[in-house]
């Protein structure tokens, strides 16, 4: 009976599914996406529903670990299962018994060599940013508060001059540990907003922090502690101590997920350089 056992598990394997989830969260309330050893996470959320209905323990493999605090508007994981259950029912299952803070907006089958992480081809970041004299405590969590008046003409200018392929050392984290800080973005602009303005930046992949230590140095810009024509020589100087603030994670939305080359494309044109994700690279 052991051998008979052993086949039926091998069998379930067999005939595994891929399944591909897209979902949205607000981020205040969560220690960020991925799981830890105590603290409310997404992973967390979505691997006891799994746990649930498996019997067993389920991973899930996300496009994105977003941080503690940092909502997402468009987030996709992955898992495989033996479960005969359509993708319909899937999002029903999983919206049933998820908090009212994340929500799964769809449900898909896809090949068996996709991966979330690795098939992951660009990011859209969206960071919101209100002005106002004084705090507003509703917008607490969902938009970062400068209270001063920017000048946005320039803000623009040096958000340009971030487009393009550059080593990125010096507007991340000291802790990121990836071989390469290289990074390409797509997109660096600053749209104004009736609240203030929204920075969204697309790119190949980022480094840790990276897209809060940009807004905090566009801020800077803003108030006329930097000037524009600075940018090229702070990249090249590869130096974090030159910038060394970061925004805060409230404001900050993982917007959109690139999960094919012919999706950027459609974006930023046929001609922009695409990177395929190695296992080393930071996501």
């Amino acid at each position: 009976s052991t051998r008979k056992e052993s086949s039926a598990a091998s069998d379930v394997y067999k005939r595994q599914v891929r399944v591909l989830v897209n979902i949205s969260y607000q981020g205040s309330q969560f220690l960020g996406f991925q799981i830890q050893n105590n603290g409310r996470t997404v992973q967390q959320q979505f691997e006891k529903i799994l746990k649930r209905m498996h019997k067993r323990h389920i991973r899930i493999h996300p496009s994105s670990r977003t941080d503690r605090g940092v909502h997402a508007l468009e987030q996709y994981f992955h898992f495989d299962t033996e479960l005969n259950i359509a993708p319909d029912q899937w999002r029903y299952a999983m919206n049933r018994a998820l908090p009212d803070d994340v929500y799964v907006k769809d449900v898909s089958f896809v090949d068996e060599s996709f991966h979330c992480r690795y098939d992951c081809v660009g990011k859209t970041y969206r960071y919101k940013v209100y002005q106002s004299p004084n705090k507003n405590p509703f917008e607490c969590g969902l938009k970062s508060h400068v209270p001063e008046s920017l000048n946005f003409e320039k803000m623009t200018q040096a958000a340009n001059l971030f487009i393009g392929t550059h080593d990125f050392t010096g507007f991340c984290s000291q802790k990121t540990e990836v071989e390469s800080k290289v990074r390409t973005l797509y997109e660096s602009k600053i749209e104004k907003t009736e609240y203030g303005f929204d920075y969204v930046v697309t790119g190949s992949g980022f480094l840790y922090n990276m897209v809060r230590v940009l807004v905090a140095f566009l801020i800077g810009v803003g108030k006329g502690k930097f000037q524009p024509e600075v940018v090229p020589q702070l990249l090249n100087a590869k130096d974090r101590n030159k910038v060394p603030f970061t925004a805060p994670a409230d404001g900050l939305y993982l917007e959109h997920i690139y999960l094919s080359p012919e999706a950027l494309k459609r974006d930023f044109g046929e001609n922009i350089k695409i990177y395929q994700k190695k296992s080393t690279q930071n996501s």
